[in-house]
């Protein structure tokens, strides 16, 4: 059976197992306190520029989300997605459960326009009833998008100028933003993020590690977050396991190599599906490719491979997600091309 399905099937990359032999039988403070974390936070801060960043490893990314919205949001406030965002759609309302209203915007490709979020928050505002409406209080945005689309350096710096206007803070998910900044597409670094964003995390279950997630507040902006954290059940007490993962990440470019891989396979796939007359539903410069196939292609295709259920295109067509990783082989790519 080939996997395409997603890009969390692979264990661990070697090297941060590896990384893992060396910490041994070493006795280490709880809760992200021990010195494993501490240089994991140190390197995360040189690769943002950013030397007075807070920075929490938290367990996986709807813990993340839901921690990150809870923490910022008041209790009268919701928080702006494109209608695809992965806060909207695949969290099974974790945001909502925690109190808070995802206030969707048609999306473009998977992303948010600037003006029409602008044109959103000022629209609450003219509404003479809006004391009796959930309030915009932060923008959510992801990189790459649902659908492997990028936010151009741009698009960020526009929502950025809107969020500052209207004083609420812009969040971006960045569960895959390995395979974003390894994009030849791409045109923003994590500095850029760290410039423009309030708060994000760096991915790392989809990115080589086993699990875990880094979140990033470039500047100060929430006080108790820790406590936010371990109350929501999203903090390990063996923190040092998330934190040794991005220690390695972090080191010898790692993380980067990890994106790049992805990048490298999904464009070779792009190119032999296209060379077999395939139609894609969107163009995607990163590691998620998404194609139109007919139901009974895809019941044939379903015996030997495994794709990602996207959405239905039409009664006889359906959309399906093919996902490259850090440990996608070139020798499963050519293979699935033959398959297919």
């Amino acid at each position: 059976m080939l996997h395409f399905e997603s890009d969390y099937i692979e264990g661990t990359h070697p090297e941060i197992l590896a990384y893992f032999t060396e910490v041994g039988d070493r006795k280490l403070t709880g809760y992200g306190t021990d010195e494993i974390c501490d240089s994991a936070k140190e390197k995360i801060r040189k690769a943002c520029n950013c030397p007075d960043a807070e920075i929490f490893f938290l367990s996986g990314g709807t813990q993340s989300n839901l921690v990150v919205i809870r923490s910022l949001l008041r209790l009268y406030e919701g928080v702006i997605s494109a209608n695809t965002g992965h806060v909207n759609g695949h969290e099974a309302g974790a945001i909502e459960a925690g109190g808070h209203k995802v206030l969707t915007l048609p999306h473009h490709n998977g992303k948010l326009d600037p003006e029409e979020t602008e044109q959103y928050i000022i629209g609450f505002y003219q509404d003479e009833n809006h004391e009796h409406i959930v309030k915009p209080g932060m923008v959510y945005i992801s990189q790459p998008t649902e659908y492997g689309t990028l936010y151009s350096l741009d698009e960020l710096q526009r929502l950025h100028e809107v969020c500052e206007k209207y004083s609420i803070p812009l969040y971006l998910d960045g569960a895959r933003l390995g395979y974003a900044l390894a994009s030849p597409e791409n045109d923003m670094t994590l500095e850029d993020i760290a410039k423009y964003c309030d708060v994000f995390y760096i991915g790392g279950t989809k990115v080589g590690a086993m699990l875990g997630e880094a979140v990033v507040f470039p500047r100060h902006l929430v006080d108790g977050f820790f406590t936010i954290v371990k109350q929501s059940g999203a903090l390990l007490a063996k923190g040092w396991i998330l934190g040794g993962q991005f220690d390695a990440l972090f080191s010898n470019d790692l993380y980067y190599r990890c994106g790049k891989n992805a990048i490298d396979m999904a464009a070779r796939l792009k190119e032999g599906l296209k060379e077999k007359g395939y139609t894609f539903y969107l163009e995607s410069p990163t590691n998620q490719q998404f194609l139109i196939l007919e139901n009974n292609q895809l019941e044939a295709l379903k015996e030997k491979a495994s794709f990602g259920f996207w959405e239905i295109y039409d009664p006889d067509h359906v959309v399906v997600r093919l996902a490259t990783s850090w440990g996608t082989k070139i020798e499963e790519v050519e293979a699935l091309l033959e398959l297919m």
